[in-house]
């Protein structure tokens, strides 16, 4: 069978995740599709960051019986991009929650989620 390392094909579907949430954002003329787009293309971020701090074998960054300081480069996990993802998943959520309001807000006022029906808002 394929020897597929699992942080390729993390990478990769991240990748994927990306494009398919720019092809929303781009293509697009519903402003909750829009919301939804950048929330996939936020995912597929999330995925490529972590798999990237993914290492095979790894463990707990804590020296340790288990971890010696020698082998703690090869094979202890970075922590950081792990971290980094917890707060861009609650920064994300936060950012998703305030354009599905001002969504809610605009369809308030002009009873319709088309960008096309806010032309005065356009530069």
């Amino acid at each position: 069978m394929f020897n597929i390392p699992i942080s390729s094909v993390v990478i990769a579907t991240g990748f994927i995740l990306i494009l398919i949430g720019i092809w929303g954002l781009l293509t697009h003329r519903n402003i909750f599709r829009i919301v939804v787009g950048f929330s996939v293309m936020g995912t597929g971020t999330h995925l490529v960051i972590v798999a990237i701090g993914y290492v095979a074998n790894g463990t707990a960054p804590i020296i340790d019986r288990g971890l010696s300081i020698s082998d703690a480069p090869a094979r202890a996990v970075d922590p950081i991009p792990s971290a980094l993802v917890v707060t861009a998943i609650v920064i994300g959520l936060a950012v998703t929650a305030v354009m599905l309001a001002y969504a809610v807000r605009l369809h308030e006022s002009k009873r319709s989620l088309s960008i096309d029906s806010f032309e005065e808002s356009k530069w």
